[in-house]
């Protein structure tokens, strides 16, 4: 084990080196210069669109109304990314990481419009029916035919990847907290989220969509609600917090407390890497889900799509890491999931530590519903329709195996994982570009 880990470990610093978060980077800018700041000068318009978008419209095509559509991308977005993984990129990174994870939300939001754009206008009805679509679709029906194994390539990485970003790390963060917080051992942990997720899977993207429509929203206010007492129980020293924030991102973070210490590269490094964990803009996974929406306008349902990149990193990411900067948390030595416990419990003594468990596992029940609908269109796009029943019981048979299994080697894989997948999809987004440019500038 080892072995491998140090393996993954050199992967990692290859897959997440300079090329890769150039790219990462390079081509949200590039989108949204491209996009004229679309995605932010029509924010409080999408906004506005989702809440018209919660009831289901029968006239247009799709599966699910655009509000659970995005619901679902956010229930594979919120999730130990905005808890467990903004405490890990300040335990790897120092408190400039977040300004990183900030400037890659941003241009995400353009990188996220663009993908959902594209599913829904090269969508496709598949054997049951069922509306896909997704990067491997938009490189199939808007690519040349030498562009296509890019397609095949993206379900590939997808269709495995699932597995670690999805599962076995959702899985074994819950694990993690409600061992440390409630005493409970991890594979009874496991065996339970397993039956829970079999439970909703059996009813397909509707009832997944409708479950993750009841909890992200729930659960999203009751620790957002937590967060924001910390917050203002400490709102004197907001403005010194953001200072350190922006400070660490250039100049990196000197060893204090029982933080050991870390340069400008990490802070960059983890905390893009996180940012991309976090929301997912570029990985290609949530136009997927926005593939499925019931409509008839692809620049509509993009505008719906960026909103998940802002709510999760810029409010929900940003909350919790004010609230491990504002606690003293982050030079605690703590890390993951246990960072965050800690800060909430600096907070809130007494019941801090609870929303972290209760939230964190939530978030990552409704994150393995998410994935688990990813992975099944990544796998039926290469095997076909006939593979989603074996594919759904064995990302059941995983989650009990992820809750037992040890995090800074989920940790790493997950993160060679998301690199991998990222790179087909930003090709394709940057070759259909115009396309895009074409469809958000028409009347």
């Amino acid at each position: 084990m080892e072995t491998l880990t140090q393996l993954l470990s050199s992967m990692s610093s290859f897959v997440w080196g300079p090329v890769i978060l150039a790219l990462l980077l390079g081509t949200g800018l590039y989108l949204m210069l491209g996009l004229l700041f679309l995605p932010i000068r029509q924010l409080p318009a999408a906004f506005s669109l989702l809440w018209r978008g919660r009831v289901s419209n029968q006239s247009e095509a799709g599966e699910i109304s655009p509000f659970n559509a995005l619901m679902t991308s956010l229930a594979a977005t919120i999730g130990t990314g905005n808890i467990a993984g903004v405490a890990t990129a300040i335990f790897l990174g120092g408190p400039g990481a977040v300004f990183w994870m900030w400037l890659t939300a941003l241009v995400g939001m353009a990188t996220k419009y663009a993908e959902a754009v594209l599913a829904v206008k090269y969508r496709e009805v598949d054997e049951r029916g069922a509306y896909v679509g997704g990067p491997m679709y938009y490189i199939k029906n808007g690519l040349a035919e030498q562009w296509h194994w890019l397609g095949f390539l993206f379900s590939l990485l997808g269709a495995v990847a699932a597995f670690g970003i999805g599962n076995t790390i959702q899985a074994n963060s819950v694990a993690d907290a409600l061992s440390s917080t409630l005493g409970v051992p991890a594979w009874q942990t496991g065996l339970v989220m397993g039956v829970v997720v079999y439970i909703v899977l059996v009813g397909g993207i509707k009832r997944i969509g409708h479950v993750a429509s009841k909890l992200v929203p729930m659960m999203g206010i009751a620790y957002l609600t937590a967060a924001g007492i910390i917050i203002i129980q400490h709102l004197d020293a907001v403005p010194k917090a953001l200072q350190l924030i922006v400070n660490d991102a250039f100049t990196g973070t000197a060893a204090v407390g029982g933080f050991a210490g870390a340069g400008l590269m990490a802070a960059i490094r983890f905390g893009v890497a996180r940012g991309v964990f976090s929301n997912e803009a570029g990985l290609g996974t949530a136009p997927i889900a926005h593939a499925a929406a019931q409509t008839n306008n692809p620049v509509r349902q993009g505008k719906i799509a960026m909103l998940g990149t802002f709510i999760d990193t810029i409010i929900i990411c940003t909350m919790t890491a004010l609230v491990i900067i504002l606690t003293g948390s982050w030079s605690s030595g703590e890390t993951g999931a246990s960072l965050s416990a800690y800060a909430f419990k600096m907070g809130l003594p007494g019941y801090g530590e609870y929303v972290v468990s209760f939230g964190l596992a939530v978030f990552a029940l409704t994150t393995l519903l998410g994935w688990s609908y990813y992975g099944e269109r990544c796998a039926e796009y290469i095997l076909g329709v006939a593979v989603i029943p074996w594919y759904r019981i064995a990302w059941v048979l995983a989650i009990p195996l992820g809750a037992v299994m040890e995090l800074d080697f989920l940790w790493l894989l997950a993160d060679v994982l998301n690199g991998l997948m990222a790179i087909p999809n930003l090709i394709a987004l940057l070759l259909l570009s115009p396309v895009v440019f074409k469809l958000s500038r028409k009347p």
